[in-house]
């Protein structure tokens, strides 16, 4: 079973797409992060959702 860490982000709606494409792919680049869902409100905000896996370690010994 995967378990996954989330990140939420909220865009206000003066951020440029240019913008938002910068952030997101800085924390994907960086962070390991990558993109689970996107919302678009009518004004013009933006929520996005990361996401990245969690990966634990099994003790071998």
């Amino acid at each position: 079973m995967l378990n996954y860490s989330y990140l939420e982000i909220f865009l206000p709606r003066g951020t440029s797409r240019e913008a938002a494409r910068q952030l997101l792919t800085e924390h994907a680049e960086h962070g390991n992060w990558e993109l689970d869902r996107l919302r678009l409100y009518s004004d013009g905000s933006r929520r996005v959702r990361l996401r990245r896996r969690i990966i634990r370690v099994v003790r071998t010994m």
